[in-house]
């Protein structure tokens, strides 16, 4: 069987494919790239790929053991073959024996690698996605550590392009469920605020810095429990936003301001800590 062997992995290197949907009812997220456009640029730059991919952050390294093509996407990182400096975003055509490194660069926090050939995993209730959190799907329900091996099986399929989202600019939200539970000027100062991205992230959630303070006397709210989205802008009980990712949990009592558009959380996943992020809400006719 032919493959890569895993010298080196970042805490959040994990198999991911497009996502588990359709299992939100039964308690599990939809997990995927927290970068899609990024995982389907990747795919793309190969023209056929497999569905499954690694995703990384903090850096990655392997080594060949079979003649192998291999797209890289997202961020931008530090990229060196046998030791020899490559460019990012380029398809790589190894060898067998060839090593890769990659390191983190100056900007983003995901990148993906997606291979010409389908990653031997089992699919777990209809997707090949790790989900950490609940130990679920990719290499083992975990992430990817030094010595694993990851095999390869048939060959890939056409991979399609995606539009790509807005490079800059405020991030476009929709008022969320609990939106009125905050008050017209509150919601205004929300709209004209700026917040950080902390260094406390995951695949589950960031949470940002209110350096403003608006939600500091924002009063406790017992909320019944009700379904997450990915992208919600919940605010915790000590006035703490946290925006929901890919891994949320299935449900959530916090009260939800917002939700940032699918279209620009690609874009809000690759920010990294200490960057400066604002909302713009706009209409759900707008989002669509």
């Amino acid at each position: 069987m032919t493959g890569i062997t895993i010298t080196r992995a970042g805490p959040l290197a994990t198999l991911q494919d497009a996502g588990r949907f359709g299992m939100l009812e039964h308690g599990i997220s939809a997990s995927g790239p927290m970068d899609r456009g990024a995982f389907v640029a990747a795919g793309v730059a190969l023209e056929s790929a497999g569905s499954t991919g690694i995703e990384f952050s903090q850096g990655l390294a392997f080594e060949a053991d079979t003649a192998l093509r291999v797209g890289t996407a997202g961020g931008s990182f530090r990229l060196a073959v046998n030791g020899r400096k490559r460019d990012w975003l380029v398809v790589l055509k190894l060898k067998t024996g060839d090593t890769v490194e990659i390191s983190p660069g100056e900007a983003g926090n995901y990148g993906y690698l997606r291979f010409e050939r389908e990653i031997d995993v089992p699919p777990v209730l209809g997707s090949r996605s790790t989900n950490v959190t609940v130990g679920l799907g990719g290499h083992k329900g975990r992430a990817l550590r030094a010595g694993d091996r990851i095999v390869f099986e048939e060959e890939g399929a056409a991979v399609s392009a995606v539009a790509s989202p807005a490079a800059d600019g405020a991030l476009r939200v929709i008022w969320g469920l609990h939106a009125d539970s905050f008050g017209p000027a509150l919601r205004q100062r929300f709209a004209e605020a700026s917040f950080g991205i902390s260094s406390n992230l995951d695949r589950m959630g960031v949470r940002l810095t209110d350096t403003a303070g608006l939600f500091r006397e924002q009063r406790r709210l017992t909320l019944v429990s009700d379904a997450i989205a990915p992208g919600d802008i919940q605010i915790l009980g000590d006035g703490t936003p946290i925006v929901l990712m890919r891994d949320h949990q299935p449900t959530g009592g916090y009260p939800r301001i917002a939700t940032i558009v699918s279209a620009d959380l690609d874009r809000f996943a690759q920010m990294q800590p200490g960057s400066e992020v604002r909302f713009r809400p706009v209409t759900l006719e707008h989002a669509r």
